[in-house]
């Protein structure tokens, strides 16, 4: 990947139902740990009316990252306690053990998404 390509950072796609949305992964050490395991397929639910959140099968790496942020809305995160993949549609203030590692570029499709739903994460164009 070129130089230019990792400063904009990696493309995703998260897929569900009839609707796909594009995101792009930063370069940290936890995105990374994300990136090795894709095509990753999680099933989704709502929290706090805030977030989507997914139970990763195993924890990233936390290597060089924060030891907490907080989050605006179209924010990909990992909660590292819960060891979730969250999908921010409002803002949440600071929290130990959250790391942003993206962005997702539609924030209706998924604040929309009122039922529990199953979407695959993949490397996108």
């Amino acid at each position: 990947m070129s130089t230019e390509a990792r400063a904009a950072g990696t493309p995703i796609t998260i897929s569900f139902d009839c609707a796909a949305v594009s995101g792009r992964l930063l370069g940290n050490a936890t995105a990374r740990s994300l990136i090795d395991r894709l095509p990753l397929k999680l099933s989704f639910s709502d929290f706090g009316g805030q977030e989507k959140l997914a139970k990763l099968p195993s924890p990233l790496s936390l290597d060089g990252v924060p030891s907490g942020g907080d989050a605006d809305p179209l924010t990909i995160g990992y909660y590292a306690p819960g060891q979730v993949l969250v999908l921010y549609y409002e803002h949440v203030g600071y929290y130990r053990g959250i790391v942003r590692i993206g962005t997702f570029d539609d924030l209706a499709a998924i604040r929309d998404r009122k039922s529990r739903f199953t979407a695959t994460l993949s490397l996108g164009t």
